[in-house]
């Protein structure tokens, strides 16, 4: 009797460890990012010195993303030896940094949803059993942890690689009726807050700079990430789901198995409700997330893309290839939000279809009536949406690269002719 306690609790024991490392593995990469910015759940009893510990860590970010903004602006608006040209080159880090702002309050808003769907995913793992379809969980989150470190990886280097190039070139200052070649920052600063082109004076901003182009990143990372690995996770609950619907009729002998075929039907139906409360709650915190992107890509395409003009016309090669990085980083950011919301539509039209194929019309009637059902909840569609407005599709990144394209040229047409 003791050996049989002793061996269920070492299979329980060995069945937890498997379950806490398949959903280690598929959270880990976006916790760390989550972490850096401090949007990662708080547990329930967090102490008093960790709560302030965090908000204070909260107030910092914001700080770094402010300390930014205010000197752009203020060279925007008010710094009157700046060109037309300079202060549009001052545009595009001036909403970068709005944006971020942005995305990191939403981010902080729906923190209990995020912790809903971090549970949601490991009450995942912990149900389904078959290693088959584990196999397709497993798949599905090596997908989105791949596209959430690619994403900090090609973003982080994108933007320091702006910010080392622009710390190694000089600027022309002019002092009084004569010029003087200084050192210049990643992103305009207003000269009447300090002076940072002389020392120590200099290496302050442009640490602070580069610290805030980190968080910057991390909360564009972030948003990036979280969607990409949440949805791979419903992508492979709905794998799971249409292998369990093309296998449902397969053995109708209730004899021979241990789950009679009502049964069976009444998992695939709360899988499917699982799988609809996970992507609704998700598409709850991307929706305004996704509208700010889509926004903001767009407008950043566009300016990036003069910025690249410019430099050619000027003959400034690190500017271009600086320009041109981080252009691809945040061509990659929209096209990855477009990526995910068109498989997450595809694989909820497959349910349909799977549905469909199976031989429901031998079902007993009341069976078949619920299967029917599933085919039409699934024709009406799973998708995410910008500002549910805009569903995020191919399409939808097709129509941003005409559209900044557009405004690229229109940008062309009135300030170089």
């Amino acid at each position: 009797m003791e050996d049989d306690l002793t061996d269920s609790t070492s299979v329980s024991v060995s069945t937890y460890l498997v379950e806490y490392k398949y959903n280690e593995y598929s959270i880990q990469i976006i916790r760390w990012i989550l972490k850096a910015i401090n949007v990662w759940p708080r547990p329930t009893d967090i102490s008093i010195i960790e709560k302030i510990r965090s908000d204070f860590a909260i107030f910092v970010c914001y700080f770094l993303i402010i300390s930014i903004m205010i000197p752009t602006g203020l060279s925007i608006l008010i710094d009157s030896q700046q060109s037309n040209d300079d202060k549009l080159l001052s545009v595009g880090p001036f909403t970068f940094w709005l944006i971020a702002m942005m995305n990191y309050s939403c981010l902080l808003m729906h923190v209990d949803d995020i912790h809903d769907c971090v549970e949601h995913v490991k009450a995942d793992w912990r149900i389904i059993r078959r290693c088959e379809d584990r196999r397709v969980m497993l798949k599905s989150a090596k997908i989105g942890r791949f596209i959430a470190g690619f994403c900090a990886v090609f973003m982080h280097s994108g933007v320091f690689s702006y910010n080392i190039v622009q710390g190694l070139s000089k600027v022309i200052l002019h002092v009084g009726n004569s010029t003087v070649a200084v050192r210049a920052l990643p992103y305009p600063f207003y000269i009447k807050i300090l002076n940072a082109h002389v020392s120590p004076t200099y290496e302050l901003v442009f640490f602070v700079q580069c610290l805030s182009s980190f968080v910057v990143n991390c909360v564009t990372v972030a948003t990036c990430g979280l969607a990409a690995v949440l949805v791979m996770h419903a992508c492979g609950q709905m794998k799971i789901m249409i292998s369990w619907l093309e296998n449902f009729m397969d053995d109708k002998n209730e004899e021979k198995t241990s789950i009679s075929m009502r049964q069976r039907f009444a998992i695939i139906v709360n899988h499917h409700l699982r799988i609809l409360s996970f992507v609704s709650r998700t598409e709850k915190i991307m929706n305004i997330i996704c509208l700010v992107e889509l926004i903001g890509c767009t407008m950043h395409i566009c300016l990036l893309g003069y910025y690249c003009i410019m430099d050619f016309i000027h003959d400034n090669h690190q500017s271009i290839l600086s320009h041109s990085m981080v252009l691809s980083s945040i061509t990659f950011n929209i096209f990855i939000f477009c990526y995910i919301g068109e498989i997450l539509s595809d694989q909820g039209e497959q349910i349909g279809k799977s549905a469909y194929m199976t031989n429901w019309y031998l079902l007993p009637g009341k069976t078949a009536q619920g299967l029917i059902l599933i085919i039409l909840r699934s024709n009406a569609g799973i998708k995410i949406t910008a500002g549910k407005i805009v569903q995020l599709s191919f399409s939808t990144f097709g129509d941003v690269i005409k559209s900044a394209l557009a405004y690229l040229n229109i940008l062309r047409t009135v300030l170089l002719t």
